[in-house]
């Protein structure tokens, strides 16, 4: 991963950071980044994140999903980390053929299922505790189709869950192929294990590639203190003195289809991450060139509470764009895609540059899964950096576990939810239509 701070430095745009400030704060990170190191060493809760990619085993993936090769799709039950990393790295890859259910809206999950052949399908279902009510819920609703579909799908399906729990009780009691949540990992940290490279094993994907990758995309074991060394750090750092000096926004803008899902994951990591003690950042999901249109008026016209976030590959096939008899147009023929795609991306970096806007660049040599892994590595290597340097708790999420209790109390479930009386207590200023 390659990172350029210049277009949010304070030379160059309000909200901005002065390069003084930036050799002042890397005394802190230098001391966050030994904070760092000593949770890694010692596999303390979160942490041992960082170790993912030197410690999974792709061969014991490839081995578990051996049986499943030959699906031509692939349908994850998941939700939040439990399916937005499988997805991204799939997506990443142009892997075709790779489904995800990580919502209950029942139109969408019955139109999905009705766009698979279930008998070319399999399904990875993933939950740590085996109770998340939705991925339950929605694997009891697959179950039933592939049944009613005539389908064995004790021979479609592979699980990934905690060593205790509902799921581990089912897979056991199937003999349905199982791999375990890693220990001491929250979830949307865990794109880098089975939970996010299962379906891209089934599909073709090169998992091994993937680690490898984010093995070598910070060094594993000899990452530098210094965001003046260390790609995520700098990012991190870069990110953490503009929202300090009010970027409240952070607006993410991939310029490649394939990392469209990577925005989402980066969602996800950054907001449920960092969002505490009245701290954080919204992050916000773009993909260019698209949301040059809908969305880049507010980013260089409005409010100077964002900083946007540009993310490309360096390298991307050709398609050439034919010549045309419209003069108007005739600027187009002989060039190509490519070619436009970037002129998009650097008139768009220089628009926010020309307003006084901040944005930061993060490139990537391709979309291959070397560098894939590469850049799930160290965007959360940064999301970590940005906790240790806001002195919030990066790895834990009360309030997603507040809501989580109130659906369970709201349904039903065995035991006391308080939480779920809150419901009830809503206040109202209903307005309805008159007729």
């Amino acid at each position: 991963m390659y990172v350029d701070l210049g277009n949010g430095l304070a030379s160059v745009a309000s909200p901005g950071v002065s390069r003084e400030s930036l050799e002042r704060l890397d005394e802190r990170v230098g001391r966050a980044h030994e904070r760092i190191e000593r949770g890694r060493k010692n596999e303390e809760f979160g942490y041992a994140a960082l170790n993912l990619p030197q410690g999974a085993d792709a061969g014991a993936i490839e081995r578990a999903v051996a049986p499943l090769k030959d699906c031509e799709s692939v349908l994850t039950i998941g939700i939040g980390g439990s399916a937005l990393g499988a997805a991204t790295i799939s997506e990443a890859l142009g892997l075709a053929g790779t489904h995800v259910l990580d919502n209950v809206d029942p139109a969408w999950v019955r139109e999905t299922l009705a766009g698979l052949d279930l008998a070319g399908t399999a399904v990875h279902v993933v939950s740590r505790s085996g109770t998340t009510a939705e991925t339950l819920a929605n694997f009891l609703i697959v179950r039933e189709a592939f049944e009613g579909a005539g389908v064995d799908w004790t021979e479609r399906t592979i699980v990934t869950t905690g060593e205790r729990g509902p799921l581990r009780t089912l897979a056991d009691r199937h003999d349905l192929p199982v791999l375990s949540v890693p220990e001491g990992v929250p979830g949307r940290f865990s794109a880098l294990s089975s939970v996010g490279l299962v379906p891209a094993a089934i599909r073709g994907g090169d998992v091994e590639d993937v680690l490898a990758g984010a093995r070598e995309g910070t060094g594993v074991g000899d990452i530098e203190g210094s965001l003046f060394e260390t790609p995520a750090y700098a990012y991190g750092a870069a990110t953490y003195a503009l929202s300090e000096r009010g970027a409240a926004i952070n607006a993410v803008l991939p310029y490649a289809e394939g990392l469209e899902r990577f925005a989402e994951w980066f969602a996800q990591l950054w907001a449920e991450s960092l969002g505490k003690e009245g701290l954080g950042q919204l992050p916000a999901r773009a993909l260019g060139a698209t949301d040059q249109h809908s969305q880049l008026q507010l980013y260089r016209a409005g409010p100077r509470n964002t900083m946007v976030t540009f993310v490309r590959p360096r390298e991307r096939p050709e398609l050439t764009i034919p010549d045309t008899d419209f003069e108007a147009l005739s600027y187009l023929g002989a060039t190509g895609l490519k070619a436009l795609i970037d002129a998009e991306f650097e008139a768009t970096e220089a628009s926010l540059a020309a307003a006084g806007r901040p944005s930061l660049r993060i490139e990537i040599d391709r979309l291959d899964a070397r560098s894939v892994g590469a850049l799930l590595y160290d965007m959360e290597l940064a999301c970590v950096l940005v906790g240790e340097l806001m002195g919030v708790e990066t790895f834990e999420q009360p309030a997603v576990e507040w809501g989580k209790r109130a659906t369970r109390g709201l349904l039903g479930a065995e035991g006391e939810f308080p939480e779920s009386e809150a419901v009830g207590e809503k206040n109202q200023l209903a307005v309805e239509p008159d007729r």
